[in-house]
């Protein structure tokens, strides 16, 4: 009785001190699951074999390292130019645009139950506002930077001593479930980094396909609008409604007929993404049902917010693979059942 007063006792214990350190526990598990994804990237570059040579865990990761900021300073040289020229055009046409959707928007009909009217100056009240909150909010965002800073020191760390703590979570079990818990884990490991490829390429097509329809419809800052529907995308259902509404609003300073193109394109690619890209993506990288991705992701942005939607697929992928192999019954295992109960019986 009293080892199980303890037990209770120290399980509760361990949850408050759970939650006092929510906040350090939710990025060392965001760290600890990048790691996870880049890990087999790692591995593939230490496979690589030059007259006899092949570069250790250390030399692999600053490969990778190097190769993600060589991209990313392509982007800024190449694309943040375009991206610069057109917020500056954007900053500076705004007040002037705002009038002119004013008087498109007093033609149609009931627009003055709507309040048209006073909609330029609601909006000179609500960009002020906007920075404002901006100004407000600026140390909560620098500490979010921090927090960026510091998971991504820490998923270098588990890239290069991961391991370590993989097998010595491991030794904590008897040698039976050691094997099969090994195994599952494999396999989530390799689910859970498919999930990044088949994410990239999903976030690439939008935003090519993205630019090229902008650009045709000659929708001003096309290519701001590109890099930003493409970059929105990782964020699920929130990203790309932010970023089409922007658009929209953007093609609306010219015409309403850019706007309907706008609208029209993204429910038709929407209706591909959902119903070809994704499921053939994801199926074949993450073999998750849309109903439990769709869940996942509610459940991430419910519980920890923009955070918590980019790490729920590849979370659900490592629970789906748990359940799978440990309380999925499949009927293999229920035959093997019924010979065990009927040889107990027998003997």
């Amino acid at each position: 009785m009293r080892g199980y007063i303890l037990f209770a006792f120290a399980v509760a214990l361990a949850l408050a001190l759970a939650w006092k350190l929510r906040d350090v526990l939710e990025i060392v598990y965001v760290s600890a699951l990048f790691a996870v994804v880049l890990t087999p990237v790692v591995q593939q570059i230490m496979k690589i074999n030059i007259r006899g040579w092949s570069p250790s865990r250390p030399i692999a990761i600053i490969a990778l390292l190097a190769t993600v900021f060589l991209g990313l300073t392509l982007f800024l040289v190449v694309g943040l130019p375009p991206v610069i020229h057109d917020v500056q055009r954007f900053a500076l046409d705004l007040p002037e645009r705002i009038p002119e959707l004013v008087t498109r928007l007093k033609k149609l009909p009931m627009a003055e139950k709507f309040g048209v009217d006073s909609l330029a100056q609601r909006s000179e009240t609500m960009l002020s506002a906007f920075a404002s909150y901006l100004l407000a909010s600026f140390p909560l965002w620098a500490g979010r930077i921090l927090d960026l800073l510091t998971a991504f020191i820490l998923c270098i760390y588990f890239m290069l001593e991961g391991e370590f703590a993989y097998y010595y979570f491991l030794s904590l079990f008897k040698d039976s479930v050691r094997d099969r818990l090994s195994r599952t884990l494999i396999v989530a490991e390799h689910r859970m980094s498919k999930w990044l490829l088949g994410q990239a390429l999903l976030m690439l097509i939008l935003g090519v396909v993205s630019g090229i329809v902008f650009a045709s419809l000659h929708v001003r800052y096309f290519f701001l609008l590109a890099v930003l529907m493409g970059l929105f995308n990782i964020i699920p259902v929130a990203g790309g409604v932010f970023t089409i509404m922007l658009a929209a609003g953007v093609a609306a300073l010219d015409s309403w007929t850019k706007m309907a193109g706008v609208f029209i394109f993204y429910a038709i690619y929407v209706q591909i993404e959902n119903g070809y890209l994704t499921p053939r993506i994801m199926k074949t990288s993450v073999n998750l049902m849309g109903l439990s991705v769709l869940i996942a992701l509610m459940a991430g942005l419910s519980l920890v917010g923009v955070v918590g939607a980019l790490v729920a697929v590849p979370t659900a992928a490592l629970v789906a693979v748990l359940m799978d192999e440990y309380m999925v019954q499949t009927q293999a295992d229920l035959l093997q059942r019924e010979a065990e109960a009927e040889a107990d019986v027998g003997g």
